[in-house]
């Protein structure tokens, strides 16, 4: 039996939820007061439905995702229990650690919400389950992807959010280089490691067109690959490509209209982004007869060009203020959360694919072509 992408995905939202309500992570201290005195502090005088939205869908996903984990784990008696127990026990833990916060307020509010929004969660679940959806959804995965396909299946799934992160060169993910070499000058900064810190004896070149062209086509192929990896029906991974370099567009303009404004969507799609879009749908018509290995090693080669590519460009001034908009102003919710997606993902999925090419290849089922 396949095993379930809820658990890691469960387990991605958790870091999602510790980083959203511990953020800035600085300035830490202690008031002399019980951490858990707000438990018994009274009702507040105000609030939004915003609030009351925000608390209990933050955790509503969370909720459902435990309780398919321990439907699949044939603990179906106790699902529900054990999501809205695990969740409410999370949230009590951020409500208790926000004490130590200057910035952030614990709210016996925000628990309930919270705990309610596992229970939501965790109902629908139920429901689903016994409507047979998620027995449908385990018999479709069985059809369309290999019984290894589960930490593929996350990184496909955090992709479109990864894209929502404004990049120099769209579908351009992992460009680290330059924030990394300034980080860690200002970490070495007046002791004598500093010098032992490589000097670039020419300044970042902006990408030609060319190479921004094989930046983008890369960029859209590599999911197509990494679906290849765990599909094996030639109609379905020609299905599974359209549909990926369909959602990094939809991703790409909503990231684009969010940054800029919605009438400056498609204002990206400029003459070598449209060339490179082209070449990724020839190259992943071109592989999808690819057996899985190959698929990964070719996925592996992408991943390298496209961030070595990537990682020699300089950030222009636009984007460097648009990532100015993003740190400080509209997406201030997403506590920055999304920018670390987008640096990472790529570095996630090449670790994920050097694992695959370094484990034995899974026999396939009997009849399957």
């Amino acid at each position: 039996m396949p095993k379930t992408t809820a658990w890691p995905l469960a387990l991605a939202l958790v870091c999602l939820i510790i980083y959203a309500s511990l953020y800035p992570f600085s300035e830490w201290r202690n008031q002399g007061i019980s951490p858990l005195r707000f438990l018994a502090s009274p009702l507040p005088k105000y609030w939004t439905g915003f609030d009351v939205g925000i608390n209990l869908m933050g955790y509503a996903p969370l909720g459902f995702l435990l309780a398919v984990s321990a439907l699949r784990s044939r603990r179906v008696a106790w699902a529900a229990s054990v999501a809205v127990l695990s969740a409410g026990l999370l949230s009590l833990a951020m409500e208790t650690l926000q004490n130590y916060l200057p910035s952030r307020i614990p709210s016996n509010v925000d628990l309930a919400l919270n705990t309610l929004g596992a229970w939501l969660g965790a109902c629908c679940a139920l429901a689903l389950e016994r409507s047979g959806l998620i027995d449908r959804w385990s018999r479709l995965r069985a059809r369309w992807f290999s019984a290894d396909a589960r930490s593929v299946l996350v990184l496909l799934l955090l992709w479109p959010l990864a894209l929502l992160f404004p990049a120099s060169v769209p579908m351009g993910l992992g460009q680290v280089f330059e924030r990394l070499e300034s980080a860690l000058a200002d970490a070495l900064a007046d002791t004598p490691f500093l010098e032992w810190l490589p000097v670039r004896e020419v300044e970042l070149q902006p990408l030609v067109p060319l190479a921004e062209l094989v930046c983008v086509a890369l960029g859209a192929l590599i999911p197509c690959l990494l679906g290849y990896c765990v599909i094996r029906a030639l109609r379905q991974r020609a299905v599974f490509a359209a549909a990926a370099l369909a959602v990094g567009l939809a991703a790409s303009a909503l990231s684009a209209a969010l940054s800029y404004g919605p009438e400056h969507a498609w204002a990206w799609l400029d003459v070598p982004v449209q060339a490179g879009i082209g070449l990724a749908v020839v190259l992943a018509a071109l592989m999808l007869a690819a057996p899985p290995r190959a698929a990964a090693a070719l996925t592996l080669l992408a991943l390298a060009i496209h961030l070595g590519l990537l990682n020699q460009a300089p950030a222009d001034p636009y984007f460097a203020q648009t990532l100015q908009i993003w740190e400080q102003g509209r997406f201030i919710q997403f506590y920055g959360l999304v920018q670390w997606l987008g640096w990472l993902w790529p570095y996630a999925a090449l670790a994920g694919v050097l694992a695959r090419l370094s484990s034995p290849e899974p026999k396939a089922p009997a009849g399957e072509k």
